[in-house]
C-alpha cells in the first residue's frame, strides 16, 4: 500500500493535488473536510458537533476526528494505498494514524508539504469561498483564525514526519502541472526507500 499525507495549509492546494494524485496512482481519498462538509449537509450527530468547531475556524477535536478517520480506513476494503488531506493536524492526530496504520502493515510513505505564501493562502481561499460556495473561507477573521491554527498546532505534524524521514516539500505556486509533477517525483522517491 501507497500511504502519502498531502499537507499544507488551507488554500495550498490540496484538494487540486489530491484529486491528480488519486487517479495517477489509484488511491483512496481521506479528507477530513470533505468528511465533515457531508456529515454537516447529512445534519447527522457528527456534523452538528463539528459543525460548532468548523463555523469558528477552529479545529474538531482529535477524538472525534480520529474515530472518523479510523472507520473510513476500516470500510476502505482492499485498496492501492490512501492518500490523506487534510489529516493529520495535531500530534496525537499523527501518532494516532501512525497506530492505525502500523497495524495495518502499511505506514506512511511520505507526508508532502505543500509551501504557499500566506497573502496567496489568502487570496486563494477567498476565490474558494465564492466558487465553491464554501461560507467558512469567505470570512477574513475565519481565514485569519485558521492559517493561525495551522502555524500554531498543525506544522508540528511536519516536524514528526521530519524526525521518521518521512518528510518532503513542493513549492505550491505555480502552474498545476508543475506542481503535480514535482508531488510525483518525491512518491515516486518514497517508493524506492
Amino acid at each position: 500500500m501507497i500511504n502519502i499525507i498531502l499537507f499544507g495549509p488551507p488554500g495550498a492546494g490540496k484538494g487540486t493535488q489530491s484529486a491528480k494524485i488519486i487517479e495517477k496512482y489509484s488511491l483512496i481519498h481521506i479528507s477530513t473536510g470533505d468528511l465533515f462538509r457531508k456529515h454537516l449537509k447529512e445534519g447527522t450527530p457528527l456534523g452538528n458537533l463539528a459543525k460548532d468547531y468548523m463555523s469558528k475556524g477552529n479545529l474538531v477535536p482529535d477524538k472525534v476526528v480520529i474515530d472518523m478517520v479510523d472507520d473510513k480506513i476500516k470500510s476502505s476494503g482492499n485498496n492501492a494505498g490512501i492518500i490523506f488531506d487534510g489529516f493529520p493536524r495535531t500530534i496525537p492526530q499523527a501518532e494516532a494514524l501512525d497506530g492505525l496504520l502500523a497495524s495495518l502493515g502499511a505506514p506512511i510513505k511520505v507526508l508532502i508539504e505543500l509551501v504557499v505564501p500566506e497573502d496567496e493562502l489568502r487570496k486563494r481561499l477567498a476565490e474558494r469561498a465564492i466558487k465553491e460556495n464554501r461560507p467558512d473561507d469567505a470570512k477574513p477573521d475565519v481565514i485569519e483564525n485558521r492559517i493561525s491554527l495551522y502555524k500554531g498546532e498543525t506544522v508540528s505534524v511536519a516536524d514528526h514526519y521530519k524526525a521518521l524521514s518521512k518528510y518532503s516539500s513542493v513549492v505550491g505556486v505555480g502552474e498545476i502541472e508543475n506542481i503535480f509533477s514535482n508531488i510525483c517525483r518525491e512518491i515516486d522517491k518514497s517508493l524506492l526507500l
